[in-house]
């Protein structure tokens, strides 16, 4: 049997059918969630804005067209909502590092020597905040550099300069 798209949910639920938006939201959690965990420090910050997304998403459900994908529109508000908390707070660290490392790593993960992961860590918290975003977002959301753009405003060609000028940095941090 074929799973039911996530564009048909939203279309169903805005006609009000509430297991639609059930189902959406057990599909779409997980990667909401992590995207703010990955980027807030303090985790009742990131609940509450994990919460005013699916609010968003609830308020807005007879705006949404199945023109643009799903995961894309849903992001979209994820990140406005972010960028709206952010001028909102005054400047601070944007990324939690402990949060950055699963929190059940694989037992792979379990053996990546200590400093090379803080490496890693300090090498994603120094990116500029437009790459580390787009970087999460292709990372936690596994969206595609198209989606991506629509996500941030940004054209497809922008969304990869940032990823690769992002792996870039990256990679020269694990290297010094």
């Amino acid at each position: 049997m074929r799973e039911t798209t996530d564009e048909y949910l939203m279309q169903q639920y805005a006609r009000g059918n509430v297991q639609a938006f059930d189902q959406l939201y057990a599909r779409h959690r997980g990667a909401l969630y992590r995207y703010f965990r990955r980027q807030i420090t303090d985790e009742a910050t990131a609940n509450d804005l994990y919460q005013g997304v699916w609010e968003k998403i609830i308020r807005a459900r007879r705006k949404y067209r199945t023109s643009t994908p799903f995961t894309a529109w849903m992001f979209r508000i994820a990140h406005n909502h972010l960028v709206d908390h952010y001028r909102r707070q005054k400047p601070q660290a944007a990324v939690d590092t402990d949060r950055l490392v699963d929190l059940q790593p694989e037992p792979a993960q379990q053996h990546i020597d200590g400093q090379q992961r803080q490496q890693l860590q300090a090498g994603i918290v120094a990116l500029p905040d437009e790459q580390r975003d787009t970087l999460l977002l292709k990372l936690e959301s596994g969206l595609k550099i198209e989606e991506i753009a629509v996500v941030t405003g940004v054209s497809a060609d922008t969304v990869k300069s940032r990823l690769r000028y992002a792996v870039n940095k990256l990679k020269r941090s694990l290297v010094e």
